[in-house]
């Protein structure tokens, strides 16, 4: 039997800036008309309506704690150690909270059968990692294999979720957390380069938590069989998307040009993996694709003759959320998860780029019951972190205001 996943948890910071509100502040910090220009133009096309932080200075009532603004109204450059304290500061709690829901929503396993956990981040670094943590919060066995999969960027959770699949192949009855925790916000660079203006515009927080496991699922429950997974290399992309650990956080090369690359090469990219079940592009209902950016969603689509339904999910989680590093995929097959137009017996092409240029795929089996019933969707949405937790409140919505 393949291994399922059995549930699909996401999670947000509390605090949400609307787009319009940060291309404002952008603009507020540019220094000269030609970063004006190159800003508006960004914003005008990223398709993002809101991103969630864990960095609360740009609401006008709340204290500053990392982006301070100097004397002459600019916002200070925070250094590498401040960024890091801060990830060290909120992944852990996340990474707990979001795996205790996730167990949560599988009555049927319980926290004691939890075999392994595998922890994904590229935004911060700390040992002990979120995985220590994770399993002596949640009360795991202290013999749980803990794995960390760190800065490979945004197609990580697809490498974890393959390992996932074969940790269960070696053991039926293995039970594996894949936490993928990214604060992609503690790394904005106000007045940098090009490339930091497009990141600036596309990253956002948030975290997503997959239980996968051999064991059979819950009577009347969803799930997702994984099936297939392929790995690639697009060589000629290798200088157009890569960052490194500066001394004012991680410096990021994002390229323009990274779609284009992708829309050219996308065919020849997932034929192995439709190969091994006789599928054509066609035939796959439904296209998790990671939404790096509005444009290569619009690559995929046209380079593999999609239809805009096949892609849809992947569009409204980069509207609602944006571009949440290794996350962002779980966000979309979340979304295809609760939604009543995906059908037990369809298929799901899951896709994720990163540095390099890296490809991720993997080919999924929709599982078990309809979506719309408590036991097939769990609960819907992603929940804000912190008071909206305890209170059932909204995120913040942060107005533009002087300082």
């Amino acid at each position: 039997m393949p291994a399922l996943i059995h549930h699909i948890e996401t999670l947000v910071p509390e605090t949400a800036y609307s787009q319009a509100f940060i291309e404002a502040r952008m603009r507020q910090w540019a220094r000269t008309e030609r970063q004006q220009r190159v800003l508006r133009q960004i914003y005008r096309h990223t398709s993002i309506d809101k991103r969630h932080s864990v960095v609360s200075d740009f609401v006008s009532a709340a204290p500053r704690e990392l982006y301070r603004i100097d004397a002459d109204g600019q916002v200070d450059n925070p250094r590498t150690g401040e960024r890091n304290a801060f990830f060290v500061k909120h992944a852990r709690p996340m990474a707990v909270e979001l795996a205790r829901r996730a167990l949560a929503a599988c009555p049927h396993i319980a926290p004691a059968l939890v075999t392994h956990v595998i922890t994904v981040s590229c935004t911060g670094f700390s040992n002990p990692g979120m995985d220590y943590h994770v399993v002596r919060e949640l009360g795991l066995a202290a013999s749980v294999q803990r794995y960390q999969l760190g800065f490979m960027g945004c197609y990580a959770a697809l490498p974890a979720l393959r390992m996932a699949a074969q940790f269960c192949a070696a053991d039926p009855c293995a039970v594996v957390l894949v936490v993928c925790v990214e604060l992609c916000t503690l790394h904005l660079h106000p007045r940098g380069t090009v490339d930091d203006m497009l990141a600036n515009a596309l990253f956002a927080d948030g975290a997503a938590c997959a239980v996968v496991s051999g064991r059979p699922a819950a009577e009347g429950a969803r799930a997702l069989a994984l099936g297939e997974f392929a790995s690639a290399l697009v060589t000629e992309g290798e200088s157009e998307m890569a960052w490194s650990i500066g001394d004012n956080g991680f410096d990021i090369v994002l390229s323009a040009y990274v779609p284009k690359i992708i829309g050219g090469v996308i065919r020849e990219l997932v034929a192995p993996v439709l190969r091994t079940q006789s599928l054509a592009p066609g035939d796959v209902a439904h296209w998790a694709v990671h939404p790096g950016g509005r444009a290569i969603v619009d690559k995929v689509e046209a380079g593999l003759g999609l239809a805009p339904e096949q892609v849809a999910a992947s569009r409204e989680v980069l509207r609602r959320y944006g571009n949440m590093s290794s996350a962002t995929v779980l966000f979309v097959l979340r979304e295809l998860w609760t939604s009543p137009a995906v059908r037990p017996g369809e298929h799901i092409f899951a896709m994720a780029f990163g540095p390099g240029l890296a490809v991720e795929s993997a080919l999924l089996e929709v599982r078990g019951a309809m979506a719309g019933s408590a036991a097939a969707a769990g609960t819907a949405g992603a929940m804000p972190l912190a008071r909206a937790m305890a209170t059932g409140a909204g995120v913040v919505q942060p107005r533009p205001a002087g300082g």
